[in-house]
């Protein structure tokens, strides 16, 4: 049976944040995860997971200016002292919250810049923050997004992200695989989910189109879900989806896997 994890950047959303913690234990999960928790004081996101007995899944290295529109600096040139400087904030945060995972967004390709260039760039990047998650026992995951939700994004594929991989050459690189980017831009979601098991860190699920809970769109998820159980995965599926009304009212499509 999957294991489900919250995500509270989407759930509970009609809650302040620091109230998602009590909602989401309260309606079942023993696991949230989130993009980012640098907004918040350490000690109260460590006193809301113990609180409500919760295991801290994943969240993501600092991604820039995000309010302005950047979506991480992996491939951006010239950004390098500032991805390292995220890196080691992101291991304070994660030895205090005992967060073992964390997701590096690639960023925009910035303009004049070539892809080859922005790729360097990136498995240098990456190549630094696998070592030293290693070091400190934390995987480290990259996320492919789809281009219609975010223009410019750099890595767009799953085939795109495995030649990364490929690239840094570390056995602390994985992929974080999210099920509906995936649907948005390749497809073929059972075979890709066996084939690349052994290289995917995390798996994340919405419903296309709208992004909203699963069962509201045309991903078979009572399928995909038996699928991942299937072919072995014993990870965390998070749940980063859109609820259509509100979170507690769209969660009835996780009672057949509780």
């Amino acid at each position: 049976m999957p294991k489900f994890s919250a995500n509270l950047t989407f759930l509970f959303n009609e809650l302040p944040f620091m109230e998602r913690f009590e909602a989401a234990a309260k309606a079942g999960f023993r696991a949230v995860e989130y993009m980012a928790p640098y907004p918040y004081p350490v000690g109260e996101l460590k006193a809301a997971l113990k609180a409500n007995d919760l295991v801290q899944v994943l969240f993501n290295l600092p991604a820039g200016d995000w309010d302005n529109g950047e979506r991480g600096m992996a491939c951006i040139p010239g950004r390098e002292v500032e991805f390292k400087e995220g890196v080691a904030t992101a291991i304070a945060y994660a030895r205090a919250l005992d967060c073992k995972r964390i997701n590096c967004l690639s960023g925009k390709l910035p303009p004049g810049v070539s892809r080859e260039l922005a790729t360097t760039t990136m498995v240098g990047n990456l190549k630094y923050a696998a070592l030293e998650l290693k070091r400190e026992g934390i995987m480290l995951v990259t996320e492919p997004i789809n281009s219609f939700d975010i223009p410019g994004y750099f890595v767009n594929r799953t085939s795109e992200a495995l030649a990364i991989l490929d690239a840094v050459s570390s056995d602390n690189l994985f992929v974080q695989y999210d099920v509906y980017h995936a649907q948005r831009m390749d497809g073929e979601l059972g075979s890709t989910l066996k084939n690349q098991l052994a290289r995917i860190g995390h798996i994340q699920i919405a419903d296309n189109p709208g992004r909203n809970e699963p069962g509201t769109g045309e991903i078979n998820y009572a399928w995909v879900l038996k699928h991942i159980d299937a072919i072995g995965y014993d990870g965390w599926v998070g749940c980063e989806y859109k609820p259509k009304t509100t979170t507690v009212e769209g969660l009835c499509w996780m009672n057949s896997f509780r």
